[in-house]
């Protein structure tokens, strides 16, 4: 089963390479937990989905490292990997979204697998659940996806909004996902929707996707469809993206997949801001004097 990781963005919110900054005192980055977890869940492979500028970079310092623990393969996230008849806009600078990030990958994603987002930390358990899932289905299972949700209380940062997918649900199965920006204002959890419709509240329980999603290896045909159909009509939107949460929520609302809710109680942080990165190196110290990870991790 494979972990598909997308760390392609630079992060310009955290001023720098977010998926490089080394987290605790042995040097691991949050990408080496990452893996580690979804190693020990039962994950053999991992595809990096990186920009070709720093696939240097990225291999010296943490693919040599992981190639040890796990098999490792690179797409490559590029503007000008678009279906025959497009090209880049001028003046298109914004990479074209996480849809179009594993669409990058198509020639190397050969079964059903994950996603995760590279400067994300999800915790042992969610791993487990989404192995969980995958390995419970019938063979050849076409549509049947899954997102391991979290509750938004467990996602959020004192330092400013994040962005989520805001779920809804029916007996377990998502019914709508709608890609907001989340914050606090005046005590409350306040979500703006991305695509301009009017905010709206949610409470502390509310779940809410982290670009955790489960799915078979039926996506990459839907992403080589919807793509060209996608750029048709948003190719000369400047920053238009390819959400995968935007591609899952027309599938399933056209019927063709179905999405289940799983939920874990782990709390997610990430390096959204340079401001976080002092708890999350207090945090992962935490996990590892309570023995959840061995000291230096590999």
């Amino acid at each position: 089963m494979q972990l598909v990781i997308l760390a392609a963005g630079m992060g310009s919110r955290f001023g720098g390479l977010k998926q490089m900054e080394k987290m605790d005192e042995a040097g691991n980055f949050l990408l080496d937990y990452s893996i580690y977890d979804a190693k020990r869940a039962g994950f053999d492979s991992v595809v990096f989905i990186i920009k070709k500028a720093f696939y240097k970079e990225f291999k010296e310092s943490i693919g040599k490292r992981v190639e040890k623990l796990i098999k490792v393969e690179y797409a490559f996230q590029e503007l000008d990997d678009l279906p025959e008849g497009y090209k880049v806009p001028e003046g298109r600078e914004k990479p074209w979204g996480t849809a179009h990030a594993i669409y990058a990958a198509r020639d190397l994603i050969k079964e059903d697998f994950i996603i995760i987002n590279g400067d994300d930390f999800y915790g042992r358990d969610t791993y487990k659940v989404a192995h969980d899932y995958l390995a419970g289905l019938p063979k050849g299972s076409k549509g049947k996806y899954a997102n391991v949700a979290f509750k938004v209380c467990n996602t959020m940062t004192e330092n400013g909004s994040v962005k989520r997918g805001v779920t809804f649900e029916k007996d377990g199965y998502l019914t709508s996902l709608v890609e907001s920006s989340i914050e606090r204002k005046d005590g409350k959890i306040v979500c703006t929707p991305l695509d301009g419709r009017a905010p709206f509240e949610v409470g502390e329980d509310q779940l809410v996707s982290m670009n955790l999603f489960c799915f078979n290896l039926d996506i990459m045909d839907k992403l080589r469809e919807g793509f060209p159909i996608w750029l048709k009509e948003n190719i000369n939107v400047p920053k238009s993206e390819y959400l995968i949460p935007d591609v899952i929520d027309q599938l399933v609302k056209k019927g063709e997949a179905s999405l289940k809710l799983l939920s874990t109680p782990s709390v997610w942080f990430g390096v959204t801001y340079k401001e976080d990165k002092p708890a999350v190196v207090a945090a992962l110290k935490a996990l590892v004097d309570k023995g959840e990870y061995k000291e230096g991790l590999y």
